[in-house]
């Protein structure tokens, strides 16, 4: 993340063709949030968008499992895919639990994301807490250059100071600059993927955009693809104006598709209630 404005986040979200991303975001979520499901069968609704949610982040770190093997599966043990699988399930359900820590003590909450996570796959000493000197990353879709330890701690913690001091930048610039930092960091061992899409919803939830989180951006995410996903984000590593941009409103567009996802969900329950 590279800019010297007052309020970085801010400025970003004035780069071209972000205004107009931020605005299709906001009318898509006003959309769904206006269906008269929502009105008798929130709690429904967020649940099968965590279900997809999860199912969407653990396709990016290459457990691309069906929707159903997903709703079916009781034993997430076993094999490195339904490790993986489980961990993005265990993620999705802390989210909402770390919200009234996150805006006093984000990096708190990324040690207890990866600590759940990792769920004993990890080192001990290693769990929940970013990577010393020396210390490899298991992240195989992300081949961006990795940055040594000491540059991690110092950029987390001006992550951190911008969390908490808050400001006035629109929430799916703040979500994207959150998701976008994490990836370039890979602070931990592991999992950094699955950590950095949590952290977003945790923004999108946080900041009143999608209250209820019915608007799952992982699901949007895998929709689009991992190479779309890769290619986006090198826009980020890049650090100009049209790259942070391109990865602002790929993160739009996720947001959106996942708002699609959650319509059909609304739809489907209402014509299973007619």
């Amino acid at each position: 993340m590279s800019t010297t404005a007052s309020d970085p986040l801010a400025a970003l979200g004035s780069l071209p063709g972000v205004p107009d991303a931020v605005d299709s975001v906001r009318k898509a979520v006003d959309r769904v949030y206006g269906h008269r499901v929502m009105r008798r069968r929130s709690n429904e609704v967020t649940a099968e968008a965590a279900l997809r949610g999860s199912r969407g982040s653990a396709a990016l770190a290459g457990a691309d499992w069906n929707l159903e093997e997903v709703r079916r599966r009781t034993d997430f043990s076993g094999e490195d895919e339904a490790r993986m699988v489980g961990a993005a399930l265990r993620l999705t359900a802390e989210a909402g639990q770390l919200l009234s820590i996150w805006r006093q003590s984000p990096l708190r909450v990324l040690a207890r994301l990866h600590l759940v996570a990792a769920g004993g796959a990890a080192p001990d000493d290693a769990v929940g807490r970013p990577r010393l000197a020396g210390e490899t990353v298991d992240e195989p879709l992300i081949e961006a250059p990795l940055p040594g330890a000491e540059e991690v701690a110092g950029r987390l913690e001006g992550l951190s100071r911008l969390i908490i001091a808050g400001g006035s930048a629109p929430a799916l610039v703040t979500a994207a600059v959150v998701h976008g930092e994490l990836l370039a960091l890979r602070p931990f061992g592991s999992h950094n993927g699955l950590v950095a899409r949590t952290a977003e919803r945790i923004v999108l939830i946080g900041s009143g955009l999608d209250p209820k989180s019915i608007c799952p951006a992982e699901v949007g995410h895998a929709e689009q693809g991992r190479a779309a996903y890769v290619a986006a984000f090198d826009g980020y590593t890049a650090g100009t104006p049209e790259g942070m941009a391109a990865w602002i409103t790929h993160c739009g567009r996720s947001i959106e598709l996942g708002v699609r996802e959650s319509t059909a969900v609304c739809e489907a329950l209402q014509r299973g209630a007619a």
